[in-house]
């Protein structure tokens, strides 16, 4: 019998397109070689051009399914999405508390690629004061990032991209990833932030085309690189490159967004010997 790969615990919303969300980040998990270990938070209808609706899970349905997993597997990290309620973002809280050791990524999904809200501003609230501050690395992008720092945030405002990083820092989180994907220009600059500053600032092709669940892909992969022993600056840059291949990679599946090909090392490459 072989040594087991290490465990990844996803809070998440379900997503039948398997483009975002839950089976998003099952997928990536595997195709980094981690075991992914999964909790529904909400169940979606949507398609690869959005979301129609969401059902939270109960609270205590969340909890429990949490409790039973890690009552028997050890995690190496934890990895959080939708959320699905304030009361489920309170269960959550005080699950991951219980286990201070384990590196805990937070993925903001505020909105589909859309714009479909997937989080109210009770849930944003409680995600600050209760998830935020046991949070290892969290990973928006730019308006993910102002709504998470600021309470209020409008058209006419300008911001300053570092401060609001700080702001979450303060909050007790240990490292944000920007990510520069809803920026202008032709290159998407990530940037990592640590509490001494800038850690590293990594710029990628802009690629064509509006991509369903690379943010949930990036997410994942930090987890699963960090799972296998690299430290979060070592993650993120490793993740970055993955998750880059998968979208240069990615395909239409539906009428809407591309999605990203988490297995693309695994597609054969074209036969061009003569027979």
């Amino acid at each position: 019998m072989t040594s087991a790969p290490p465990a990844v615990l996803v809070f998440a919303a379900t997503d039948p397109s398997g483009g975002a969300g839950l089976q998003a980040d099952l997928m990536t998990l595997v195709s980094m070689g981690c075991h992914p270990l999964s909790v529904v938070t909400a169940i979606t209808v949507q398609d690869t051009t959005g979301v129609d609706d969401i059902l939270p899970i109960d609270a205590e349905w969340v909890a429990d399914q949490a409790r039973s997993i890690l009552e028997d597997v050890p995690v190496s990290v934890f990895k959080l999405g939708v959320l699905g309620s304030v009361e489920a973002v309170a269960a959550i809280a005080e699950i991951v508390a219980d286990y201070p050791e384990i590196p805990l990524i937070l993925d903001p999904v505020l909105a589909s690629g859309r714009g479909d809200e997937l989080t109210n501003e009770d849930m944003l609230a409680a995600m600050r004061d209760l998830i935020l501050p046991q949070t290892s690395l969290v990973t928006p992008n730019t308006m993910e990032l102002l709504r998470l720092a600021y309470d209020e945030v409008s058209d006419d405002q300008t911001f300053d991209f570092h401060h609001a990083a700080r702001q979450l820092l303060d909050t007790g989180c240990e490292y944000v990833l920007l990510t520069g994907t809803h920026a202008p220009g032709v290159r998407v600059v990530n940037t990592l932030y640590g509490r001494e500053g800038v850690i590293r600032t990594d710029a990628w092709e802009r690629l064509p085309g509006i991509y369903h669940g690379s943010g949930c892909t990036l997410s994942s992969a930090v987890a699963a690189t960090l799972a296998q022993g690299l430290s979060i600056p070592e993650a993120v840059a490793e993740a970055q490159d993955y998750t880059w291949q998968t979208l240069k990679e990615g395909y239409r599946l539906g009428m809407g967004q591309i999605i990203p090909d988490r297995f693309f090392w695994a597609r054969e490459e074209p036969d061009d010997e003569v027979h």
